[in-house]
């Protein structure tokens, strides 16, 4: 699932009262969250040696990592 399809299917969920602002700050602060994680062990795993010696800068691994988990 893409990150536009989760955030689509999450407002499409979000109850109608007075509480939907501290809703949605809290689901969208987990999907971020989720994301960052997944990013931070993805590139710990992967390309930490690629790193070191500069061979890809963070916006290069960020956009591998979105594609290779379809975000």
């Amino acid at each position: 699932m893409t990150l536009k399809e989760k955030l689509k299917s999450e407002i499409i969920a979000a109850p109608v009262m007075d509480e939907v602002i501290e809703y949605w700050t809290s689901e969208l602060e987990q999907i971020a969250d989720e994301i960052s994680i997944g990013f931070a062990e993805w590139l710990v795993f992967q390309y930490a040696e690629d790193i070191i010696y500069d061979k890809f800068n963070t916006e290069q691994l960020l956009e591998i990592y979105k594609k290779e988990k379809g975000l």
